[in-house]
């Protein structure tokens, strides 16, 4: 395998085109789909290969509880330099552990606590608080998935941008956001490579929202003035970036203008035969091939493994 084993830890670095292709050629829905995949995958095989790199490097260490074929020199000669890089996995694993406990735990928290605070109102959709402080945020789970909205927030909008800022939440609870923000907030976690990726799906996600609340009133130009209003009035950002937001922070210009040019092409990919297309699809197929060969060398390296434990 030689200097092969560690491509899953590097090869998250070729997505990084991708990333900002998607944000600028594909239709919201597909980028955040598309984004939210491809670094899931390139995570987990690092993860994997970070793993059995630690395994490995350690096996032939006195009173460890690893199988004795694990610390074979044949084993340990599919790794280069395997002492240094099975030492060096520890720290690395236990903080990506570390910090993909420490982002779940989070999430869970805030969302128990959202909850609480809803404790005693109608069960409505929308669940109105009469906090001055303009704030507005989907929350889902519970016994219904509900839009937060401050009083605050409801009186800096016009009556056509609040139907724009609740189909802009609605938006987001019915095309699970929360769900894509958290894989690629973990992916992160697990590898710092992945940064960009993350970076592109936040902005993609609030996008492809955008784009549902200008279908359902009717308005693109009324969705980009309640998403300035709204950024204008906001005091800060969601209480977790793994809960959606209309004024999330990010690129909020980019958005008001995307809205104010032409709706994006519902199609899911533009054509192999134009330049944008050439591009797209070539940083795609990029980022499937490394997907695929960081999963090739972390299960060669499980298979080497399994081959060397003992019945």
């Amino acid at each position: 395998m030689g200097i092969f084993v560690f491509l899953p830890l590097v090869l998250p670095l070729t997505a990084w085109p991708i990333a900002r292709l998607a944000e600028q050629r594909l239709h919201p829905r597909t980028a955040t789909v598309l984004l939210t995949s491809v670094s899931t995958v390139l995570a987990l095989c690092s993860t994997v290969c970070l793993a059995l790199l630690m395994v490995v490097g350690t096996a032939q260490l006195p009173g460890n509880p690893l199988p004795d074929g694990w610390s074979d020199p044949e084993v340990r000669a599919s790794v280069p330099r395997h002492e240094i890089a099975g030492k060096a996995a520890i720290p690395a694993l236990l903080a990506v552990l570390a910090a993909g406990g420490r982002t779940l735990a989070r999430h869970v928290r805030v969302r128990r606590r959202a909850h609480r605070a809803l404790a005693g109102l109608p069960g409505t959709e929308v669940a109105v608080l009469p906090d001055a402080a303009p704030y507005a945020y989907a929350l889902p789970g519970g016994r219904r998935d509900r839009i937060v909205v401050s009083r605050g927030m409801l009186g800096s909008l016009a009556a056509r941008e609040r139907r724009a800022l609740f189909a802009h939440e609605r938006a987001h609870l019915a095309a699970r956001h929360h769900r894509h923000l958290l894989l690629v907030q973990l992916a992160a976690c697990a590898n710092p490579f992945l940064l960009p990726l993350r970076t592109a799906v936040a902005y993609t996600a609030e996008r492809w929202a955008d784009e549902e609340a200008a279908r359902a009133v009717g308005s693109r130009r009324v969705v980009a003035r309640a998403i300035g209003r709204a950024a204008l009035a906001a005091t800060g950002p969601a209480p977790v970036p793994t809960l959606p937001a209309l004024a999330a922070p990010g690129p909020l210009p980019r958005r008001v203008a995307a809205l104010l040019g032409p709706e994006p092409a519902a199609r899911a990919w533009p054509s192999l035969f134009t330049t944008a297309g050439l591009a797209v699809w070539t940083a795609t197929v990029g980022a499937a091939l490394s997907a695929m060969f960081s999963a090739n060398s972390a299960l060669t390296l499980a298979f080497l493994l399994h081959a060397a434990t003992p019945l």
